[in-house]
């Protein structure tokens, strides 16, 4: 074989050998972000059990009120086997897709419109922050007067109580777009939707998104109490699944519904998270944010 082949074929190789060796440290990388990003999570979980355990041991409560991780844990591997759990997820889930769908629409157009004149910030702009700050259980007897014991009630106050909080993230956004970025916009001709599409909701995306974190918060919260309320307009639902096991006295079951609750409230944050990283990764500050 002439030397020049062999040359070649030994370069080859090393250049295969480096690639896999960069695509094992690549690899090696990611675990290791991914395990700094889990362990403090899994952390904060045990030393949690840990200290319900504690209390269970210290017989504050008697264990048919307040029973410990083990028997909670057992309870909702039981319900996990069982439809009625899910088919309460999906009811719930439903109602918090639809409520929070309509709220994005709602708080994006008002949040623009008033961010963008002075007349509607001037007529309702602290009515935003005023509805944001009233609480949603306030809301309910209207909404049992103007709807009656229905899904139109619990739908109302999920509105009611996200919308104000996307409104305003809008309306922060926008008002901390640097005015150079707009004159810049406007210099190359955007005017108008362009130069909201363009310019503006790029440069107020991060507090557009924290505001649809927080208008999740707050959607999640009003549906939680609306199915604890309006409870009979569905039997599966898991606030109406929590309102049955207080009525039973069945503390595994009340435990482990609101362990759900709290486990699907994680979920969204994660995914709000994600996008919170990507978005940050887009403009360069990651590093900034200690990620």
């Amino acid at each position: 074989m002439p030397r020049d082949t062999l040359t070649r074929t030994d370069a080859e190789l090393s250049g295969l050998d480096a690639l896999d060796i960069a695509g094992r440290e690549k690899e090696t990388s990611r675990a290791a972000r991914i395990w700094a990003a889990t362990w403090p999570k899994l952390a904060a979980l045990a030393l949690a059990v840990a200290i319900w355990q504690l209390v269970v041991f210290s017989g504050w409560k008697p264990p048919w009120s307040l029973p410990g991780p083990l028997v909670v844990g057992e309870e909702l591997l039981r319900q996990a086997g069982s439809a009625q759990l899910w088919d309460g997820i999906a009811v719930t889930l439903r109602r918090a897709a639809v409520g929070y769908v309509f709220s994005v629409a709602v708080g994006l157009l008002v949040g623009l419109a008033v961010a963008r004149s002075t007349v509607l910030r001037a007529a309702i702009g602290s009515m935003i922050t005023a509805l944001q700050t009233m609480p949603s259980i306030a809301w309910f007897p209207l909404a049992i007067l103007l709807f009656e014991l229905s899904e139109k009630a619990i739908f109302f106050v999920v509105v009611l109580g996200a919308a104000p909080s996307i409104a305003n993230g809008v309306i922060t956004g926008v008002d901390y777009v640097p005015p150079l970025l707009l004159r810049a916009g406007r210099n190359l001709g955007a005017r108008g939707l362009t130069l909201y599409r363009y310019v503006i909701a790029p440069a107020a995306l991060p507090a557009i998104v924290a505001g649809l974190k927080q208008g999740w918060a707050f959607s999640w919260r009003s549906l939680m109490a609306g199915e604890l309320l309006v409870v009979g307009i569905s039997q599966t639902s898991l606030g109406a699944q929590l309102t049955y096991a207080r009525e039973l006295a069945d503390s595994p079951w009340l435990l482990s519904t609101m362990i759900v609750i709290l486990v699907i409230g994680l979920v969204v944050d994660a995914v709000f998270g994600a996008a919170d990283t990507a978005i940050r990764r887009r403009w360069g500050v990651l590093d900034q944010a200690g990620r």
